[in-house]
């Protein structure tokens, strides 16, 4: 309030009856101090603002998959039941995973109440600026490891690819791949640690070239299954971290004149839409992404209306969902 009241060249007092709403302050001083509350960013204690959230951002790293329409769909079920408008952006410039600052600006113009991060993380100055700004953050899915104090909602991806794996060993499969995620990505990376362990606990060896990496879309789990089919002793079963992918190891399977499962068993993780359409049916992996991003909602209504959580690290269950890309192995 000083540094508002020395640029208005008001007293603080001043600044103190504007900020509380009296009225007994000169229309064009309570102007100019409005303006200048509003070119600082200020933002009333939590205490003093009415306990319905009015708007909160939610932010992609990629909005054009049906990944992102699953969280989306959990978020605006949450915040239609509250009365609350969304505004949903996607990540831009060279961080890949990180908003921009221009971002940060805007919500700031907007004054959003709360930030839904969605694979997504913040520099140690944007978590700053949004704590001078009051305004709480939850990650969903979170893509590193949060920094203290930031709520986040993810699955039990180590446990996701555990089982994906043991379901894949336990149909007779002994030569398992795995195509992962980005290696910069926590959950890609636990998900690949839970392969390594179903195979290390079934005695089983992964020979080189049978972990791959790709970054969650159909291109690279085409490129990527196409490298495996080319090794000299190719695998008869995969594990494809994302559905998506999973789509584009079918395409690189069917153009080599290959059948699922007849010839490669496939399990995805994710559990889309499209893993019910696809011709078999894909078995994956359940990842609950609309609970998870409702649940993230919740928390974030209740930071905003000063509550303390519970919690601040949640993990639904991934549980397997077997359909028909996958058979008894058959070869020798």
């Amino acid at each position: 309030m000083a540094e508002i009241a020395a640029a208005a060249g008001v007293s603080v007092p001043t600044v103190s009856k504007v900020v509380n709403g009296r009225p007994d302050v000169a229309p064009a001083t309570r102007h100019t101090i409005e303006e200048l509350l509003r070119t600082h960013g200020y933002r009333p204690p939590r205490g003093r603002q009415n306990s319905n959230v009015g708007l909160i951002d939610l932010v992609f790293v990629d909005l054009g998959s049906p990944w992102a329409m699953e969280i989306l769909a959990g978020v605006e079920e949450v915040a239609y039941r509250a009365g609350s408008a969304v505004v949903v952006s996607a990540v831009h410039g060279r961080h890949r995973t990180r908003p921009d600052e221009r971002w940060l600006q805007n919500l700031a113009a907007r004054r959003s109440d709360g930030v839904l991060l969605v694979l997504s993380e913040l520099s140690p100055g944007q978590q700053a600026r949004l704590e001078e700004l009051d305004v709480p953050v939850v990650i969903v899915d979170p893509a590193g490891t949060p920094a203290p104090g930031i709520p986040a909602v993810g699955a039990t991806n180590w446990a996701g690819g555990l089982a994906a794996t043991e379901h894949l060993i336990g149909l007779g499969h002994r030569k398992v791949a795995v195509i992962g995620g980005p290696t910069d990505v926590l959950c890609s990376r636990a998900r690949v640690d839970g392969y390594r362990a179903a195979m290390g606990a079934a005695g089983l060896s992964v020979p080189p070239g049978y972990v791959r990496f790709g970054d969650f879309l159909s291109p690279t789990g085409y490129r990527e299954t196409m490298s495996l089919l080319d090794l000299p002793d190719p695998p008869t079963g995969i594990f494809v971290c994302a559905d998506q992918m999973a789509l584009g190891a079918y395409e690189a399977l069917y153009e080599r004149g290959m059948r699922v499962p007849d010839h490669m068993s496939i399990v995805g993780f994710d559990d889309l839409d499209e893993a019910r359409w696809a011709v078999p049916p894909l078995t994956t992996v359940r990842q609950p992404l609309t609970e998870m991003a409702g649940m993230a909602t919740r928390m974030l209504f209740s930071l905003i209306s000063g509550e303390e959580l519970d919690t601040t690290r949640v993990e639904l269950a991934t549980p397997l969902v077997v359909r028909a890309s996958t058979a008894r192995n058959t070869t020798a």
